[in-house]
């Protein structure tokens, strides 16, 4: 902690980890994982598995790892997806995806903190949609997604399966310009 009783919390654009940031970030999407956190994974992959993505991500170039962090410990991450170069009749539009709270940092706001932190980040690339599914078993997510503005526009039936059972996802959108239309 940082010598009051409120932890400080940030969130910023990471292009490369200290081993450090690693081990906290790779601890983080654990927790995450474990907790049904909505990471893609439903059991964790094992410490290497994390590692070998977290860094193979930071290579791939429509791909923007955020992170947040309280006391300047990672405890959890975002993705920006930039559409890939021959998508023109998309290039407007990006994609949040893997956004994640390890379950003992959360109650902080992070999730919103990363979100907004995102938008800013797509809206400076001139990208006018921001697009993002979840499970329909994320209340607390889905929630904070309304809250933001985001708006749903379609459910699928059978998005995921966890625990042995299918699971449907909802997909959302958000106008990041002014006035809520694409221009240009």
């Amino acid at each position: 902690m940082n010598g009051n009783s409120t932890p400080i919390a940030t969130v910023e654009r990471i292009t490369e980890f200290t081993d450090d940031d690693l081990a906290a970030l790779c601890e983080a999407a654990d927790a995450a994982i474990i907790d049904g956190g909505g990471f893609g994974w439903v059991t964790p992959p094992g410490r290497m598995a994390l590692e070998r993505y977290f860094r193979g991500l930071l290579l791939v170039p429509e791909r923007e790892l955020f992170v947040c962090r309280l006391d300047g410990v990672i405890v959890g991450s975002v993705q920006l997806i930039r559409p890939p170069r021959n998508n023109e009749a998309q290039a407007f539009a990006a994609t949040l995806t893997h956004s994640f709270i390890a379950p003992y940092a959360r109650g902080h706001g992070l999730a919103k903190m990363m979100t907004l932190r995102v938008e800013e980040g797509a809206r400076a690339l001139g990208y006018h949609v921001l697009n993002l599914d979840v499970r329909e078993t994320q209340s607390v997510a889905i929630a904070m997604y309304e809250a933001l503005g985001y708006q749903p526009w379609g459910r699928h039936p059978a998005y995921a399966r966890v625990a042995g059972k299918t699971v449907a996802g909802i997909f959302y959108y958000k106008f990041l310009q002014p006035g809520g239309r694409i221009s240009g």
